[in-house]
């Protein structure tokens, strides 16, 4: 797992307060807020600094980096403007500790890096999911139009192009209503099918928009990442390919003996190949009915095996409230020894979809001061008591004051 830690950056300020104002990235990670507090502000710059991890072991970037590197970086999910003279922000990982650097002047700022081990790493394939993904769905031919698609949701774009060619023709099942949706490359067209029926994806209800590039997406990287290594090298852009073509030649000058030789072409490769993903998700609830908002959820966490890892930002009570049992459902799974018992369980949460109270973290992000806080457990379940519980009780003291109101009138 890896760890961020960011004060002075649009809208967070202070950031957060424990651990010495460092952020730990869990199996499954949610941020919670209002709008303008910083939740996906904060997704993004772990976007950015777990690819820039990745780079920098594959060779794609060199450090320290320029300036107009650093500017590069967070352009793509444009947070330029969010730079401050004072901001802080810091990343560490499994294999580099990343440092923003220089002096108040913004034009002189870069990024620093310090290896922490020379060991072997697992790479992940990372993937931000940006809100406005219903627009890939919403219309007809988004192909004819991708290119004036630009930054994160241009790479959502190609992913998506790349989950229907590879399933072409092919239904995939989606967690919602009983639907599946299906590309048809005769008409480059993709539909949803339900009970017997067929309907344009650019004609179904707004719901649908959002799901369907969340889950095929997902679906698709997910079964990437488990393909054979020999595939996965296969993939490798044609700069890629001929970096690590040149390592593996180096090692046949060095006249090494066959089992030393092989283990260091096994590092090489270990460098190129992505073998788990990291899904970062903006608002999965979005457009969603509260039950298809628990199923979708469900089949995020059902996808999150190994060492897979979700990042969520979220304005949803439901949400947090599913993650809720699906920590409860994990905790009763271990104590069940009945057949009967684990079919009334999996009525609830799929034994796919639980979550041990470890592997999940979730942030408060304040939109007033700037602050982030860790949503604290009780008993290791998520407090009730946190900003989306209390939106909904603010409406209830409201409606308490309508009623003194009325009542006041008689």
């Amino acid at each position: 797992m890896c760890k961020i830690r960011v004060k002075n950056f649009g809208p967070i300020k202070e950031g957060y307060q424990g651990n010495d104002g460092w952020l730990d990235v869990k199996k499954v990670t949610v941020f919670i807020g209002n709008q303008g507090s910083g939740k996906s502000t904060v997704a993004k710059l772990i976007s950015s600094f777990m690819w820039l991890e990745k780079a920098l072991i594959r060779g794609d970037w060199k450090v320290p980096l320029s300036n107009q590197k650093f500017i590069e970086l967070i352009e793509f999910h444009r947070l330029q403007d969010y730079l401050q003279p004072n901001t802080e922000i810091e990343y560490e990982g499994a294999i580099y500790h990343l440092k923003l650097v220089g002096s108040s002047n913004i034009s002189k700022k870069t990024i620093e890096a310090h290896r922490l081990n020379n060991s072997t790493v697992n790479l992940p394939k990372i993937m931000y999911v940006p809100a406005e993904r219903n627009f890939l769905s919403s219309i007809e031919n988004i192909n004819k139009v991708s290119n004036l698609i630009v930054g994160s949701l241009k790479d959502y774009s190609v992913e998506f192009r790349n989950a229907q060619t590879a399933h072409k023709g092919k239904t995939v099942d989606l967690p919602i209503n009983k639907t599946k949706v299906v590309y048809d490359p005769k008409d480059d067209e993709n539909y949803i099918e339900f009970e017997g029926k067929r309907l344009k994806l650019s004609h179904a209800s707004s719901g649908f928009h959002s799901i369907v590039p969340l889950h095929w997406v997902t679906k698709y990287l997910i079964d990437f990442v488990m393909q054979s290594e020999k595939k996965l090298l296969q993939a490798l852009s044609p700069d890629q390919t001929v970096r690590r073509n040149n390592e593996l030649k180096e090692l046949n000058i060095l006249e090494l003996d066959e089992k030393t030789l092989r283990a260091r072409e096994k590092k090489i490769n270990e460098k190129y190949v992505c073998k788990y993903f990291v899904n970062i998700v903006e608002e999965p609830e979005q457009n969603l009915f509260p039950t298809s908002q628990r199923l979708l959820l469900n089949s995020l966490l059902a996808f999150n095996t190994g060492d897979n890892i979700l990042v969520m930002t979220t304005h949803s009570p439901y949400l947090i409230n599913y993650l809720t049992l699906a920590v409860k459902a994990e905790m009763v799974k271990a104590k069940l020894n009945t057949e009967n018992s684990k079919m009334k369980l999996a009525g609830i949460v799929s034994p796919e979809s639980t979550l041990s109270a470890e592997n999940l973290v979730i942030y408060e992000l304040d939109e007033k001061d700037g602050s982030i806080k860790l949503l604290p457990d009780y008993k290791g379940l998520p407090s009730d008591e946190n900003l989306l519980n209390s939106g909904l009780e603010d409406s209830n003291e409201l409606f308490a004051q309508l009623q003194e109101i009325e009542m006041g009138w008689r």
